[in-house]
């Protein structure tokens, strides 16, 4: 059995952008015209236009303009916030589609077996959760080493065990998300140092959190993404970590573990 949705974004409480108005766009954006684009969907040269006007009036700012003059006589286009809005839609069907995957593969809709659909919705305590893509899987006897490529351009190494790489079905190119917990995460402002860890993230710190025993460094390795480390205060003061200075974030590789 198969577990679909349909997927629609509400502005002011009112549907803004429905899968049939995506459509539209889409049409727009091909022929240039709303007449024709009404004829590609297919709908009605007058609904495609109240469709474009609802969706305008609700906008804060125009997704459709008219274009006039050229050889053409002029014709209809999607202003730069409209292709914004096609690819972030875009990228929430693809989230929508893997959730529904992972509910399909999580339950057993024939027999009534729902109770594992709490795990999707499970809280996860570990302070460090970056998402990321599958680059390399290294399998062993036992475990087995997956190269995680982030945004930053880092690749960050997991050591799971083989069970887990096939109970997750983990593959090349899937996009999933390490987590791992920030005491486990050690700092050091020696940028050259070799050490064993095989995760070794450069950074700058973001920001610093002191408390009379602990203190929470935030350190930005570039494109949004971020990694959170505990170290004791007298460890701030020792290595006299201030915001906005280079340090080097290392994590062992059997502390990182992953979701899918």
């Amino acid at each position: 059995m198969e577990i679909s949705s349909n997927l629609t974004l509400e502005l002011l409480d009112k549907p803004f952008l429905l899968e049939k108005r995506i459509d539209l766009l889409f049409a727009i954006k091909k022929c240039g015209s709303i007449s024709k684009a009404a004829k590609e969907v297919p709908m009605s040269y007058k609904k495609a236009w109240e469709a474009v006007d609802a969706m305008n009036n609700l906008s804060p700012t125009a997704i459709v303009d008219s274009e006039t003059g050229g050889k053409g006589g002029g014709g209809t286009i999607l202003t730069p916030y409209g292709e914004n809005l096609l690819k972030t839609y875009l990228l929430l069907k693809e989230e929508q589609k893997s959730f529904l995957n992972r509910l399909k593969e999580m339950t057993d809709i024939d027999t009534g077996t729902l109770k594992t659909i709490g795990r999707l919705a499970m809280q996860i305590s570990a302070r460090n959760q970056i998402r990321g893509t599958i680059e390399l899987i290294q399998e062993g006897r036992v475990n087995a080493e997956v190269y995680i490529k982030l945004k930053s351009g880092y690749t960050l190494v997991s050591n799971i065990t083989k069970g887990s790489v096939v109970n997750l079905n983990l593959k090349i190119d899937d996009e999933v998300t390490a987590f791992f917990k920030s005491s486990t995460v050690l700092l050091t402002t020696d940028l050259s140092l070799n050490i064993s860890a095989r995760n070794k993230l450069q950074g700058k710190i973001e920001s610093i959190n002191e408390g009379d025993i602990n203190s929470e460094v935030i350190i930005d390795i570039g494109n949004a993404d971020k990694i959170a480390s505990i170290v004791t205060s007298n460890s701030i003061k020792n290595l006299n970590l201030k915001t906005g200075i280079e340090v080097s974030a290392i994590i062992k590789a059997s502390d990182i573990m992953i979701g899918k």
